[in-house]
């Protein structure tokens, strides 16, 4: 099969990609997706998503053994399906600051030059949001229909404690507190096989493959003319391919290709095509870490579950199964010198515990602390084709100190009197520890992946960089990466917003460039 450009992975960037590419009927364009589809009710629901958690629509990978998180091997969910993880995220968009961008200090990259491709994407509800948000945009983005009367009462708590009250919290700076943006459409997820893909699929120059695994990018004489898919079948680009499989896929595929490390490839027994260091290097996540309080009110997400609740949200679109889970989020400096939020405080009116894998005990509420800008470095390699994954967390001592300032900052809020109808004994598996050595323990020993991972593709103005301003691949023609994998730091927000951000963009300079 031919078509002009091919891309691998329906996620995020994929989606965006496929659907502003086919606008032009002269352009035939390939979406390849390892999964299948994303119609399940766990999908449309919005509080179902961990539902979807080690099943079928998802890639269901760990990490290494972490030696600084005791010895622990961490779950990493990701998306399998069209829509990737936005079809399995907690819906939050949250883009984070001006400085964010404006540190990448790369040319079109600054916040001022990515503003518009945000807003364009977007399609805010409602009618008090100022000049913040795009309004017509492909992606909805709404409040929540039935936020929790607790949420409410953590509002009032970052007030009472002098917190500063956002009146956006995708403005130029984030710092302080407010309820969460969702990427909902009438209580509904909207993820970006909703907001992109769906209304293209009806163009006849797109073609969207399903349970389609590609094994490798096809290169001749240092040019990327396809891709390898399923039994040895093929599709070939005349223009470009564009590698959306994410912070995993991307690189993994790029060393499967054998553009990497030459060490780690000669290690796989793959043939070198291009050396570059970097692929895989570079990885960044946000670790979270939550205090749990039992609630005396039975008004949680403990009791999501009821046969009242799953009709309301059915006919009506509204009760406990419409929320985010996270419903109110807080951004806060540990320090005066930090120059933007390194903490997210996210406030969940239920007990979240092991990915919500684990049926909660009672009622109880969640307040966790979210390392924004980890100093650790971690890495993707492969080993017998499968990818390698390396978060190396918490090996900068700076990122545990704030981590443990950060868990203090929760203690504080959920001690403030508007929670105290709710807040009450530490609830398991939390003891309630006080010291800054118990805290650090309780981290160690529990602290989880809020789902970011990124920088493994880094795009750069210097030569080790993988891809340059412009995302291509450094060192072979017709190949670019367009996902988080490119990000050179992580957002002090969620990583969907400028996932999505990167794609319009790369949608413009890809259509600049034929």
């Amino acid at each position: 099969m031919d078509f002009d450009y091919v891309i691998v992975g329906a996620g995020s960037a994929g989606c965006v990609l496929a659907a502003r590419l086919s606008e032009d009927p002269n352009v035939k364009v390939a979406l390849i997706e390892a999964g299948g589809s994303d119609r399940k009710l766990e999908v449309r629901m919005p509080a179902g998503f961990s539902k979807l958690f080690k099943t079928p629509c998802d890639w269901d990978y760990s990490t290494t053994k972490q030696a600084e998180l005791a010895g622990r091997e961490l779950y990493w969910p990701r998306g399998r399906m069209l829509g990737g993880t936005s079809s399995m995220n907690a819906q939050m968009w949250v883009r984070g600051t001006a400085l964010d961008y404006d540190q990448w200090d790369l040319p079109g990259w600054s916040y001022d030059e990515v503003l518009p491709y945000f807003r364009r994407a977007e399609r805010r509800a409602g009618s008090n949001h100022g000049d913040v948000y795009g309004t017509d945009g492909p992606i909805t983005i709404s409040e929540l229909r039935s936020p929790n009367v607790i949420t409410a009462a953590f509002l009032a708590a970052c007030e009472e404690i002098g917190l500063t009250r956002l009146a956006e919290v995708n403005g130029h700076t984030n710092e302080g507190y407010g309820t969460t943006p969702v990427t909902q459409l009438r209580g509904h997820r909207w993820s970006a096989a909703d907001a992109y893909l769906r209304p293209a699929m009806n163009r006849a120059n797109l073609t969207v493959l399903t349970a389609a695994h590609v094994h490798k990018v096809l290169i001749e004489d240092g040019r990327a003319v396809g891709v390898l898919y399923g039994d040895d079948l093929r599709v070939r680009a005349a223009r470009e391919v564009i590698l959306s499989a994410g912070a995993i896929g991307s690189p993994q595929l790029l060393m499967l290709s054998g553009v990497g490390d030459p060490d780690v490839l000669a290690d796989d027994l793959i043939d070198l095509v291009h050396p570059s260091p970097q692929v895989g290097a570079n990885l960044m996540d946000h670790l979270v870490t939550g205090a749990f309080y039992q609630c005396p009110q039975p008004v949680t997400l403990s009791g999501a579950e009821s046969l009242p609740n799953l009709l309301n949200f059915l006919f009506r679109r509204r009760g406990m199964l419409t929320t985010s889970v996270a419903e109110a989020i807080a951004f806060i400096r540990t320090s005066p010198a930090e120059p933007a939020p390194d903490i997210e405080l996210v406030f969940v009116p239920g007990p979240f515990v092991d990915h919500g894998l684990t049926k909660p005990s009672g009622h109880g509420i969640t307040v966790g602390a979210v390392l924004l800008q980890p100093e650790s470095r971690g890495r993707i390699t492969v080993r017998d084709g499968q990818a390698v994954i390396d978060p190396a967390y918490l090996t900068a001592e700076a990122d545990l100190r704030r981590l443990v300032a950060g868990l203090k900052m929760a203690k504080r809020v959920a001690a403030a009197t508007a929670l105290q109808p709710y807040a009450g004994a530490p609830m398991e598996p939390y003891w309630g520890p006080e010291s800054d050595e118990e805290l650090a323990r309780w981290i160690r020993e529990r602290a989880e992946t809020i789902y970011h991972p990124v920088g493994t593709c880094r795009m750069g103005a210097d030569e080790d960089s993988v891809v340059d301003p412009e995302l291509r691949v450094r060192g072979v023609a017709g190949l670019r990466v367009v996902d988080a994998s490119i990000m050179p730091t992580l957002n002090r927000g969620h990583t969907h917003a400028p996932t999505v951000m990167i794609a319009e963009r790369a949608a413009d300079l890809l259509k600049a460039a034929s």
